[in-house]
């Protein structure tokens, strides 16, 4: 039977980058607190939020898209009610790319079951950064953002890199922001930031899980190549590695029969070795020494708890091994 490490271990602040910023190595997604798959009120959404910092993490990431605004609503709620000494340990990133602007949005637009009197607009001109960190700002009542991530350029590279970068590239010069990078679903466009920019950080989600390992190939050695910061998220792929049961999502979307059948492969092994699927899952991309942490999105209190102690869980090296070669197989 694996052993626990301690949750102070998982939440112990490390580097991000080149430039003195730290975060906790496990933070905090409020995806889910704007509404992912189901919607969730503002107590229980506090309550998640005060969960996540008495078990230590002190990094949280949001963004504009997250339920149209009701996540950095939320977490700015909840930072405002700290005391100030406490409210300096935390670190918030926020996204640009998607403007909010009046109009109606539903409840199950785009997954996300929040509505409000607000829709989403892409924009990732110099302009449109500065309007989506001011109205974040606004929204989330905080005095400053310390990460400022675009968010999913896919299909506007050229606005992103000559237009989005600068932009935040002058805001750190400033001091606006602590640090600047990119948040993606995919590994080719990261990669390229990497090289042709001088960003601190990528977010990449989804793409370095036990089902899906695509970011070592290339965008991992690069960034240790060059000193950027890695956070992983989505290291459960949207459930499926959390709870492989029929109907469980992969990637935002029902899981197919396929990736069903590997994760149950996959749960069947962890629990041969006396560990869950969960915790190899949520430990996984922290092996890579070019990671820097991971960030989990929780709607509940006891989900963020259960997830720091799935962080600290001690996961056997012949699991490891096992589950190395299955993706060597593929």
């Amino acid at each position: 039977m694996s052993g626990q490490g301690t949750p102070r271990d998982v939440v112990a602040r490390v580097p991000l980058g080149r430039r003195g910023m730290t975060v906790t190595r496990i933070g905090m997604g409020t995806a889910p607190i704007g509404g992912l798959f189901s919607s969730v009120g503002d107590a229980a959404a506090e309550a998640t939020f005060a969960a996540a910092w008495a078990g230590g993490v002190r990094y949280f990431d949001t963004a504009p898209h997250y339920g149209v605004g009701t996540a950095e609503r939320r977490l700015g709620a909840f930072l405002a009610g700290l005391d100030p000494a406490a409210r300096a340990e935390a670190v918030v990133s926020t996204k640009v790319g998607r403007l909010l602007e009046p109009g109606r949005t539903e409840p199950g637009t785009e997954s996300f079951h929040e509505g409000a009197s607000l829709v989403r607009r892409r924009d990732y001109t110099r302009e449109g950064v500065y309007r989506s960190l001011a109205d974040s700002l606004e929204r989330s009542g905080l005095d400053a953002f310390d990460i400022a991530l675009i968010h999913d350029p896919d299909d506007h590279w050229p606005e992103a890199v000559w237009e989005a970068y600068p932009a935040l590239e002058r805001l750190r010069d400033e001091g606006a922001v602590r640090a600047i990078g990119v948040g993606m679903n995919q590994t080719a466009m990261p990669a390229r930031f990497v090289t042709e920019t001088d960003i601190d950080c990528v977010m990449v989600a989804g793409r370095y899980s036990l089902l899906d390992r695509g970011a070592e190939e290339e965008l991992l050695p690069l960034c240790a190549e060059r000193g950027v910061g890695v956070l992983v998220a989505a290291v459960f792929n949207s459930g499926v590695l959390a709870d492989p049961r029929p109907g469980a999502h992969y990637d935002y979307a029902p899981a197919p029969a396929t990736v069903l059948r590997r994760a149950r492969w996959m749960a069947d092994r962890c629990t041969a070795h006396g560990v869950s699927l969960a915790a190899a899952a949520l430990r996984f991309p922290l092996r890579h020494p070019a990671v820097t942490g991971v960030v989990v999105g929780a709607r509940t209190p006891t989900e963020i708890t259960d997830d720091l102690a799935l962080a600290a869980t001690d996961i056997p090296a012949d699991l490891w091994a096992e589950l190395d070669q299955e993706a060597r197989g593929r």
